[in-house]
């Protein structure tokens, strides 16, 4: 009875070890398949080490002894952050994407782990303190008022409509909006997400515009220039992008097989490639009604998400073209392009169970940068009008819940299983063999799967029978 026993206890514990390598490979840290380089991918801690330490001598004992303190403190932190992004391409797991190299993506998470760091260094700091510390980053900022940061008038004359005046308009912003919605139609693949997303976000300006002054737009700016012009060509350039990918051969070759530099230098930029590109979707016909609550919080956190960089820059009264702003843009983007793959898995892959570590980062970044903001911006919060608040919110839960039950219904009725996009990966994705690595561990998590129920089943009457037999 006992070794029957253990027996059982060491099967549920191989299974279980099948689970932790399945979410590893495929969740946390993604093989590369087909190395055509060795040199780049192998492990060098020791040579690291090494450079570490003597870059620390070198800078520590080459320093002048009579620094103020405050440089002191700023040459240790910017050390800090470099020796902990380096240490980051060793023990960083590269999520679900190889290219252009795994360090990538390693660097990434360390980057978005140092920024929700300081946004809760932050959380627990006044705002004169928080201001402060951007002041010694930049002392321009000390002299930035709430009209600085404002770089034209906002719905200014908007019944006057002419084609010089839209064209006015059209400016680096501009572009700046077609292109985060290239970007977004890449991420998310799904034509009507992509739409209820554009559409709700001039809602949410129209809420907020009675506390953010950048967000009062004339009509004609909201619909033409935001909705049709540059956020739809954004999503249709994205998503035209996606069938390319698509479309294409997968057949890589090694660059020490190529015999013209030209080719070389081709099949180098391709490295900034998707390795492959497969077909995956967020809804289908047997899709639950647990993942329509997930799609629409999907839905709802991204918007919350969006609005955030525009509180942050009120409050500590920032300017879109600066440096920070634009880390912090660069940051969340690429921290956000393997948190959705990674949610994507746990929304519609059974076999993974909980989400993966850079959706749990990029999420608590979100979270606790909606905290400071309301924390140290409380004086530009009591300006707000509670009931558009309100109104705003029901609109966002009630729309989103309707965005994605309308997919469903769709999926539901449609001949074709799946729902959603051609594709999904984004760029470092499962390639052929890796698709086939990946299929096999699925095969071979059933076959235990049923070896275990099989033996388990088994085992029954001899466990009836020695029942009795003790009886």
């Amino acid at each position: 009875m006992r070794e029957r026993f253990a027996n059982s206890r060491r099967r549920l514990f191989s299974e279980s070890a099948i689970e932790k390598e399945y979410f590893r490979r495929n969740i946390e840290q993604q093989p590369v398949q087909d190395i055509s380089i060795n040199v780049f991918y192998q492990p060098r801690s020791i040579t690291v080490l090494f450079i570490i330490v003597v870059g620390l001598t070198y800078f520590a004992f080459t320093r002048p002894a009579d620094l103020p303190l405050n440089d002191c403190l700023f040459n240790g932190a910017i050390v800090s952050i470099i020796v902990f992004l380096i240490i980051s391409t060793m023990i960083m797991p590269n999520g679900p994407f190889v290219r252009p190299h795994p360090l990538v993506w390693r660097v990434v998470f360390g980057a978005s782990l140092l920024y929700f760091l300081s946004l809760v260094f932050v959380l627990f700091l006044r705002l004169e303190d928080a201001r402060k510390i951007l002041f010694y980053l930049d002392p321009s900022l000390e002299r930035m008022r709430y009209s600085d940061i404002l770089d034209k008038e906002y719905a200014v004359n908007c019944s006057q409509v002419t084609l010089e005046r839209v064209w006015g308009h059209i400016d680096v912003f501009a572009f700046g909006h077609f292109f985060g919605w290239a970007v977004k139609a890449i991420l998310l693949r799904h034509y009507f997400i992509l739409w209820t997303l554009s559409i709700n976000w001039e809602i949410t300006e129209v809420a907020f515009s009675h506390i953010l002054p950048n967000f009062q737009e004339c009509w004609w700016d909201s619909i033409i220039l935001d909705v049709l012009l540059c956020n739809g060509l954004g999503i249709f350039c994205g998503m035209l992008l996606c069938q390319w990918f698509h479309a294409r051969s997968y057949q890589w070759e090694s660059i020490r097989d190529i015999p013209s530099k030209r080719g070389k230098l081709k099949r180098a930029v391709l490295q900034f490639t998707p390795v492959s590109w497969t077909p995956t979707h967020w809804l289908d016909r047997n899709s639950s009604f647990r993942r329509v609550l997930q799609l629409s919080v999907l839905i709802f956190f991204w918007q919350m998400a969006e609005l955030n960089i525009f509180w942050l820059k009120h409050v500590f009264i920032v300017k879109p073209s600066h440096f920070l702003t634009q880390m912090r843009i660069i940051v969340t983007t690429l921290s956000s392009a393997p948190a959705i793959r990674q949610f994507y898995h746990y929304v519609t892959d059974d076999q993974v169970t909980r989400i993966g570590s850079q959706m749990w980062i990029f999420t608590a970044t979100m979270i606790v940068e909606s905290l400071v903001a309301y924390k140290l911006g409380s004086e530009v919060f009591e300006k707000a009008i509670l009931r558009n608040i309100i109104y705003w919110l029901i609109w966002l839960v009630i729309s989103s819940f309707l965005t994605v039950w309308i997919c469903l219904l769709f999926a539901k009725r449609s001949k074709s299983e799946p729902e959603g996009e051609e594709a999904f990966d984004t760029g470092s994705t499962l390639g052929h063999s890796e698709a086939m690595s990946e299929r096999s561990m699925e095969e071979d998590y059933e076959v235990h799967r049923r070896t275990v129920q099989l033996s388990s089943a088994d085992r029954s009457p001899t466990r009836s029978q020695d029942t009795k037999k003790a009886n």
